[in-house]
């Protein structure tokens, strides 16, 4: 089996959950390759996600290794078998690897949370605003480049679309919607585009106002993604170089923290609406 050459970060979350869940079992590299018959190597390549296991294998490891969480299990198995590539792929080569595996991540969602302190969430932007966003990248991108981040941006928002609507909360600071990425129309339109969005059944909307104050992790903007079990769930962090991921499970459980008590000093749904179009009136 030929290793591969750069395995994306799904394949590394699927390998990283099969050492977590050979060393809850207790057992070191050598005792784990002895149980299943097969090499060190082979265990090792496996968890850094350089070799693929299919799923019956996958199964195969757990009941070795004892594991008493059959949700959990199904959910690796499925990770395994899930082998088709998506639309992300055609922009392989063009972007980094991070924003490819920001794409899967979304794909493979069961459900969206985030919170965006001074920008409108890539999935909630129009393409004047993104274009407008994606100009003040330093050093500024080629004709090319924008061309390639945008319709990328883009095509994200077809998660919002697909036949089993995906559940997204969007807590949005307030300077986020004061900030006139693009100028007065472009933000006015970003706006209106915003309260449309908000009326969709599985698009939630709260505004984070000034007046609440400080609220947690507020120097930067954060998405979680929840995955089919609580296990499989991901933080992605901006960064200036890009998007970052922490899966670690002290981490997901303080940015579920972050999160709840954000959404709890943000208001209302309906009143958020209100709020926004306030402030569109002003842009």
């Amino acid at each position: 089996m030929p290793p591969r050459k750069a395995p994306t970060a799904r394949q590394r979350r699927l390998g990283a959950e099969l050492r977590k869940m050979r060393e809850h079992a207790g057992l070191l590299p050598s005792a784990a390759a002895e149980l299943v018959g097969t090499d060190r190597t082979t265990i090792s390549n496996s968890e850094s996600g350089r070799f693929g296991l299919s799923g019956e294998r996958v199964r195969t490891w757990a009941t070795l290794y004892q594991c008493p969480d059959s949700a959990y299990v199904d959910a690796l198995v499925s990770m395994a078998e899930e082998r088709s590539g998506g639309w992300w792929d055609d922009y392989r080569d063009r972007l980094s690897s991070a924003a490819l595996d920001l794409a899967e991540l979304e794909h493979r969602a069961t459900r969206l949370r985030s919170v965006t302190i001074m920008h409108v969430p890539g999935q909630l932007q129009t393409e004047d605003y993104a274009r407008a966003v994606f100009e003040e990248a330093v050093p500024p991108l080629s004709p090319v480049d924008l061309r390639t981040r945008l319709s990328h941006r883009l095509k994200r928002r077809d998660v919002l679309d697909r036949d089993e609507p995906l559940p997204c909360t969007f807590l949005i600071h307030e300077a986020a919607l004061r900030m006139r990425f693009g100028g007065p129309d472009v933000s006015r339109a970003q706006l209106d585009h915003l309260l449309k969005q908000s009326e969709r059944p599985n698009i939630t909307v709260r505004v984070i106002p000034f007046a609440v104050g400080g609220i947690p992790n507020a120097g930067s903007s954060t998405l979680y993604v929840y995955g089919p079990v609580p296990q499989l769930d991901t933080v992605q962090m901006d960064t200036p170089t890009g998007p970052a991921f922490l899966d670690a499970e002290t981490l997901l459980a303080n940015y579920r923290a972050v999160l709840d008590r954000t959404e709890k000093r943000s208001l209302h749904p309906v009143r958020s609406r209100d709020f926004i179009r306030e402030i569109a009136q002003q842009a």
